[in-house]
């Protein structure tokens, strides 16, 4: 008997798919997860390339998180644990692929290609189908898993993990996010991210949020970026006046800048210098983002500035945070992971030479910084641990800032840790340390002695005579109120919302 006519004609059923064989939404599945890894592998060679020949050359163009997070990088996340879990394989990688002949001359300008690959394949996805590199280490997986097996032999370890170095044992750090409060209210965020989020207000520096350890917020609507509590105590500790003329020295990439101008309330003006040319396109594209409008930006040397210029006889306040060794920030830049970190090259003679080198041009970038007739408040900061870049710099210019009217200040005089006891007066200066769950920073602030004088006879504010206008964010007294690449929040697009 005739089966029954259906009732849509016109209808023709989905074929099955042979058997043995999964769904077509299966198969579609894996052929979209696939084509992820597949791009996703790209955009961590890229990474990789960037970040292999800045190590290379000790010309890094930048961290390994700053490179991933870049607008470029689509998938960042899968493309961050891509680099950093290559990184950690490479030595092996790069012995295993040479011994097997599989990393010949052809593949060599694709040799960043190989390495995330054959570590994808060998100890991630296991498999994959397209490319050509994908397709190399495939055929030759056996043999490089045989490599590997012989290689656990001779160095007589259990496995591929037991030959890779132990991983780091710092002790994970809160997430800050800083609040742009010249695009929203602190309070407005902390409502939004509280959806999905514990947040806090730091008691430290106004309008910034504390979330827990692992906070994964680079996909949230509401975030852009993110900085460290310590990078944020740096425009604090300055204290601009809304309405005063600023000067950032070293501006790029731009986080301090924003942040002095959301201090200043959006008014005044600022002076970012950046010496680089990409730098400082990087340092427009933050001031653009930020909503920023009293923010003028020169790609030129700080130093090439006349301090008796008549357009800067009115500068007041002046943020030094110059090119350092940037070795207070080595584990949140991953630097750990680097090959020079691994050879033992972090304290060669080179970069004895290279912090020497440093140090000169951070002692005569705050000496012309002082040298500016009108100004009343200079920062100098770092994000170095040597001394050399930091107590030792204060140190040589004391002579001239001392003839010049500046003494120093205590930023923050509630905080425990200050400079090392090299000098007298060094009890004034600022340290942060990964024990205190930050980076590893360094904060000193000349206030010459007239300006000062002229606060003691202001309201009282903690008992340092800061006027009312500037309770809220000054940095020589604790903030009691519980308030600030890694992050600044805007209103209007979410995806603006922070920076």
């Amino acid at each position: 008997m005739p089966p029954p006519p259906s009732k849509n004609r016109g209808h023709v059923p989905a074929p099955r798919p042979p058997p043995g064989q999964p769904p077509r939404r299966r198969m579609a599945s894996r052929d979209a997860a696939e084509r992820a890894a597949f791009f996703a592998r790209r955009e961590a060679a890229a990474v990789l390339r960037r970040v292999l020949r800045g190590d290379a050359s000790r010309r890094a163009a930048g961290s390994i998180k700053s490179l991933v997070y870049s607008p470029s990088v689509r998938n960042k996340r899968a493309t961050f644990a891509l680099v950093c879990q290559t990184l950690k394989y490479l030595p092996i990688l790069k012995e295993v692929l040479a011994s097997t002949g599989v990393l010949t001359s052809k593949w060599k300008k694709q040799e960043e290609l190989v390495y995330v690959t054959a570590y994808d394949i060998l100890f991630g996805q296991e498999t994959a189908t397209s490319g050509s590199v994908e397709q190399l280490i495939m055929v030759h997986k056996d043999t490089i898993m045989a490599a590997l097996e012989k290689m656990c032999l001779r160095r007589k370890v259990r496995s591929v993990e037991d030959l890779v170095s132990k991983k780091s044992t710092v002790k994970p750090k809160p997430r800050f996010l800083r609040v742009n409060t010249l695009r929203t209210s602190t309070n407005s965020v902390i409502e939004e991210l509280n959806k999905i989020h514990k947040v806090d207000k730091d008691e430290l520096v106004p309008d910034l949020l504390v979330l827990p350890p692992g906070t994964d917020l680079h996909n949230h609507h509401l975030v852009s970026d993110g900085k460290g509590k310590a990078s944020c105590m740096v425009a604090v500790a300055l204290c601009p006046e809304p309405g005063w003329k600023v000067i950032d020295a070293c501006a790029a990439p731009g986080n301090k800048t924003v942040h002095l101008a959301a201090l200043m309330n959006g008014e005044g003006s600022i002076t970012a210098c950046e010496l680089n040319k990409e730098r400082t396109k990087t340092l427009q594209n933050t001031i653009r983002r930020s909503g920023a409008n009293n923010i003028e930006t020169i790609n030129g040397d700080f130093l090439d500035i006349d301090s008796n210029d008549p357009s800067y006889a009115e500068v007041r306040a002046i943020l030094l945070d110059p090119s350092c060794s940037g070795s207070g920030i080595s584990t949140e830049r991953l630097d750990h992971l680097l090959p020079s970190h691994s050879r033992g090259n972090q304290d060669d003679a080179s970069t004895s030479s290279r912090i020497r080198k440093l140090s000169a041009f951070q002692r005569k970038a705050l000496s012309h910084a002082l040298s500016f007739p009108s100004v009343e408040r200079v920062v100098y900061s770092t994000c170095s641990i040597h001394q050399a870049e930091n107590e030792d710099v204060v140190s040589s210019v004391l002579p001239l800032a001392s003839s010049l009217g500046f003494e120093l200040a205590t930023p923050f005089p509630q905080w425990r840790r200050r400079g090392l006891p090299v000098f007298e007066g060094s009890e004034h200066l600022l340290r942060t340390d990964p024990e205190d769950g930050l980076e590893g920073f360094f904060i000193s602030l000349f206030v010459r002695k007239a300006a000062a004088a002229a606060d003691a006879v202001k309201p009282s504010n903690g008992g340092l005579g800061v006027s009312k206008q500037t309770k809220r964010a000054h940095g020589f007294r604790l903030i009691e109120t519980v308030q600030d690449d890694d992050a600044l929040l805007y209103p209007g697009s979410l995806e603006k919302m922070i920076l």
